[in-house]
């Protein structure tokens, strides 16, 4: 493993404090400092030690190609899903929790939620990854079942841990795979693979004001049994 430094924040921070980013610095991040982040978030944990997650890395002029094909093929409603995220119905809690966060955040965008239009061109920043200088792209074989999805979504969650032990943000983004066929296109991932997931890795622009969400989250109380 490729030895950098970090700023040693203690576990619980790195979890308590991660958020999603929604405005990036153009900072560069080092290859090496990626290449640990990757390495450390590998130990977590999979059935059999399968390991079923991969990782296509994307900067420089391949990240730019890449958000010009996608954000083109948003614009105009072109989608290719690679699955379906979300039930076509959202039940209680969870349709109020979602409206929230998305009024929340058009308010500190400055954004009327009637204002269909400015709606559309915050959503098309997730092709820009919020201005961060790396894009990951988390795929896997699509042989692999539902153990494996839980495998990943744990790999997900320690990337974005470890990378806040260098001083680095993130954003997972989701929406990328609504149009899949455009990033297998671009980054020649092979119809084998599915993509899970896009994340935003850089540095967090402090001035942002959509910086300042910071989402609400149900205590233990609401989603803990105890059994004694």
């Amino acid at each position: 493993m490729t030895v950098v430094e970090h700023n040693g924040i203690s576990a619980f921070e790195a979890v308590v404090g991660r958020r999603s980013v929604r405005r990036f610095l153009p900072t560069p991040v080092s290859n090496d400092v990626i290449e640990t982040i990757l390495n450390a978030a590998a130990r977590a944990p999979s059935g059999v030690n399968a390991q079923p997650w991969m990782v296509h890395i994307v900067t420089g002029e391949t990240r730019e190609r890449l958000s010009r094909a996608v954000t083109s093929a948003a614009e105009v409603g072109s989608q290719s899903a690679e699955y379906r995220y979300l039930p076509e119905v959202m039940n209680e809690p969870y349709l109020s929790r979602r409206r929230k966060i998305g009024f929340d955040l058009y308010a500190l965008y400055g954004i009327d939620r009637r204002d269909v239009a400015a709606r559309k061109e915050a959503m098309l920043r997730n092709y820009t990854f919020f201005g961060a200088p790396v894009g990951l792209f988390f795929v896997m074989d699509r042989d692999m079942t539902i153990g494996s999805w839980l495998d990943c979504g744990m790999f997900m969650q320690s990337v974005m841990t470890v990378a806040r032990a260098f001083g680095l943000d993130t954003c997972p983004q989701q929406a990328w795979c609504d149009h899949g066929g455009v990033v297998h296109q671009v980054l020649d991932i092979p119809a084998q693979h599915i993509l899970l997931s896009g994340m935003a890795l850089g540095y967090i622009d402090p001035t942002a004001p959509e910086n300042k969400l910071v989402t609400e989250r149900a205590p233990s109380a609401t989603f803990a049994a105890r059994h004694t």
